[in-house]
């Protein structure tokens, strides 16, 4: 089983610990402000391999790089200015931009998965200090099995992955809760790959124009993580904008709804009693995985609003209910 080390209280013992592992081309798990993720040198092609094998994830889903700042960003991608605005503005936090890849860049094709871009992030706290200490780029996807539920707290990598891994740094609850948004800019647009922890109308104020959003079909070119249409799903399935409850269901709600039949669900689990969504996308992941956990033969979700981190929270739901990959 992985060791399981805090951050606190003593993060440079967590550095140790990581870097030592992350050289010996394995992967880590580790906190940041959107999910855990598994950690490993972008570089290295045995340890990229790792990250796939311990995820069981499909090789044509890239992988996001994850710098320790602007200056190390720009020596694998290429800024275009309003990309560099993005970048000026949002980072470091739960941002995501995929950006053309430089040729003298050493992050090797398997994390992008053979494409001629990247997507490049800056995390906040631990990651962004790990990556400093490294000084080499991490690809890190969610510390999750692919296409399940991605976590949240140091016990849900350990109960998904920590047979398969060898550490796991413990940072608590991750803050944000959903993954990055994940922004394309090209000709002067920004494309929505992706709605994650920054939420558009943010960046729309923050650059002035309108962001094109996508379509959630499952037939779009896969040009970066989370574009999968079936992902994040727990082994129940899972029923949108319910309404009501079916015996043997258990219930997500939101914002205190009372809901028709509650009172013969399994469990009854509510995202944000205050209707906060900042709230909601925090407690999201966790709460799929304590419903799943009840094992009832399905779990209802209410109607959450589709603005602001709500609509973050509606792409995870929607794809969590997808038709499964056989």
């Amino acid at each position: 089983m992985a060791r399981i080390i805090p951050i606190e209280p003593d993060e440079d013992a967590a550095i140790d610990a990581a870097t030592t592992i992350l050289a010996k081309a394995r992967p880590v798990a580790i906190p940041t402000e959107t999910v855990y993720g598994l950690a490993a040198d972008a570089t290295d092609p045995a340890a990229i391999a790792r990250i796939y094998e311990t995820k069981g994830r499909p090789r044509f889903n890239p992988l996001i790089c994850h710098m320790a700042d602007l200056a190390m960003a720009e020596r694998h991608a290429i800024f275009d200015p309003l990309s560099r605005k993005l970048a000026e503005r949002f980072w470091p936090g739960p941002l995501t931009l995929v950006l053309p890849l430089k040729t003298e860049s050493t992050i090797h094709p398997l994390a992008t998965a053979g494409l001629d871009t990247v997507g490049i992030r800056v995390p906040k706290g631990f990651a962004g200090e790990l990556i400093r200490a490294f000084d080499r780029p991490l690809a890190a996807p969610s510390a999750n099995s692919s296409g399940r539920i991605s976590p949240t707290t140091a016990q849900h990598v350990e109960a998904d992955l920590g047979d398969r891994i060898d550490l796991i740094i413990d940072g608590g609850p991750c803050p944000v809760g959903v993954e990055s948004t994940i922004l394309k800019v090209e000709s002067g647009r920004i494309r929505l790959l992706r709605p994650g922890g920054v939420p558009v109308e943010a960046i729309e104020e923050a650059t002035g124009l309108d962001v094109e959003r996508p379509k959630v079909n499952g037939t779009a070119a896969i040009e970066a993580p989370g574009m999968l249409a079936s992902h994040y799903a727990p082994n129940a399935s899972v029923r949108l904008d319910a309404k009501s409850v079916a015996p043997g269901e258990a219930l997500i709600r939101f914002g205190n709804q009372p809901v028709e039949g509650m009172d013969q669900a399994v469990a009854v689990f509510d995202l944000s009693v205050s209707s906060d969504l900042a709230e909601a996308a925090a407690n999201l992941f966790g709460l799929l995985k304590r419903a799943d956990h009840t094992r009832a033969n399905g779990i209802a979700v209410t109607p959450v609003p589709d603005h602001g981190l709500g609509e973050a929270i509606n792409d995870r739901l929607k794809r969590a209910a997808a038709p499964r990959n056989a």
